[in-house]
């Protein structure tokens, strides 16, 4: 047994190559960069700017709708038009809020796209635990 050497004498001798250590150096970065696309969160440049574009969108929208369901309280027959709305069919509500001109913000010719859909959902939304 004089000329087996425990493990802790073959580590401290162990002296890796430039080619081993190239390649673990490599296996890392590709470790990296696997684990960070996969579960880091990590984007491309494209993907964080299509984010980015539908995340101003949404908050566009958002933002009219929440001035549409104010303008639309405030006007003088508001109960008169919940209760057209209400009484209207689902997909003819959009068309309903954008005719009566409260997705259309001042100094625009058009309602804003996806305000008027959130505007209904929220007038009814509203008027719904109103009634309860």
């Amino acid at each position: 047994m004089t000329g087996i050497s425990d493990l802790k004498q073959r580590w401290e001798k162990a002296q890796a190559t430039k080619t081993q250590t190239f390649w673990a150096c490599a296996a890392c970065v590709a470790a990296t960069i696997a684990i960070g696309f996969t579960w880091g969160g990590w984007v491309t440049g494209g993907t964080a700017s299509e984010m980015a574009t539908r995340a101003a969108t949404e908050a566009r929208s958002q933002l009219a709708a929440d001035v549409c369901v104010e303008r639309f309280a405030k006007g003088p027959d508001a109960t008169a038009q919940l209760a057209a709305l209400k009484n209207s069919d689902t997909w003819k509500r959009d068309s309903f809020i954008e005719a009566g001109g409260w997705a259309t913000l001042a100094g625009m010719d058009k309602p804003v796209d996806g305000a008027a859909s959130l505007c209904a959902q929220a007038l009814l939304t509203e008027q719904a635990k109103t009634a309860s």
